[in-house]
């Protein structure tokens, strides 16, 4: 069965969603809740509402896991993946629970959601300029990612149809400027990153030219990442890595952008990454609008 950003939730682990959403749930209410005593226990229904139309929905694992542990429970309208609209206003799922745990969960739940989805939008727009042009690359993540919110937000980049590029420093082998000048050399540095991850990782090089990714590749690296370069320069320098190295992976990345990302695609590029993927990343605006009860009085009329 082919893959769907509606099963990408199967990729996170239960008792992974159970820590981070305690986690949230603590840093919101360390003490005592106040406003619960206005509420009670009483069971109320409240609407998920999207003011964002043309939105991609992300992040339902997490928002059902905070509202889980408070004890209440979600029906959802819309799964990941889904693009919400074109309605102002969409109804996009219905929590049903005790009125102040409901509210104990409403903010935390909220600033998940509207964050993840916001990145899943955001990757699946890049992903469709690729498509329209028949590029045959990845567009990718990046680890500029916020602390303590990293499996979130490469969560979102796997529901918005974009690769999540290596998730920590133990996934992949990148070796920056900063390793390359402390190691003294590409060629040092490389050896040195080969003989501690051995054959299982892959190594990737940030450089700024063709001449430093020769060397680069001839010292043994999989993957270089051409950094800074203008379209044009990336070009020729993709060009000239490839003809020498036909099966070296090529990376382009900084100072690309959802407007100029066109400009990065070529036959000779395998990957675009991009750090506004996560940075300044516009959020999906949701609101979670408690029904009112209805009166014995009203019923009876």
């Amino acid at each position: 069965m082919s893959f769907t950003s509606h099963t990408a939730a199967h990729s996170i682990p239960p008792h992974t969603l159970t820590q981070l959403a305690r986690e949230w749930l603590a840093e919101d209410t360390p003490n005592f809740d106040p406003a619960g005593v206005c509420v009670g226990s009483q069971q109320v229904e409240a609407r998920l509402l999207c003011k964002t139309p043309h939105s991609i929905l992300a992040g339902s694992p997490f928002f059902t896991a905070v509202f889980t542990e408070v004890g209440c429970t979600v029906d959802w309208i819309f799964q990941d993946g889904d693009e919400i609209g074109p309605d102002a206003v969409t109804l996009t799922a219905v929590v049903r629970g005790p009125a102040r745990c409901l509210l104990l969960g409403e903010r935390p739940a909220l600033n998940c959601l509207s964050r993840v989805s916001g990145i899943a939008t955001r990757c699946s727009r890049l992903q469709a300029v690729a498509t329209a042009r028949g590029w045959h690359g990845e567009v990718a993540g990046t680890r500029k990612t916020t602390p303590g919110f990293r499996l979130p937000e490469k969560y979102a980049m796997l529901v918005g149809g974009v690769s999540m590029h290596r998730h920590d420093l133990s996934g992949m082998v990148m070796l920056k400027d900063n390793h390359v000048w402390a190691s003294r050399s590409i060629t040092q540095a490389v050896k040195a990153a080969r003989s501690v991850c051995g054959f299982s990782s892959k190594i990737e090089v940030e450089c700024h030219s063709a001449e430093e990714g020769k060397e680069a590749a001839g010292a043994g690296a999989n993957i270089v990442m051409l950094d800074n370069l203008q379209p044009q320069e990336l070009h020729v320098a993709a060009r000239a890595l490839k003809e020498k190295f036909p099966t070296l992976l090529i990376e382009a990345s900084g100072g690309v952008t959802p407007e100029n990302i066109a400009m990065y695609f070529s036959p000779h590029v395998d990957i675009i990454s991009l750090g506004c993927i996560t940075q300044g990343c516009p959020v999906v605006d949701f609101s979670l609008k408690v029904q009112k009860p209805v009166s014995h009085s009203s019923l009876q009329e």
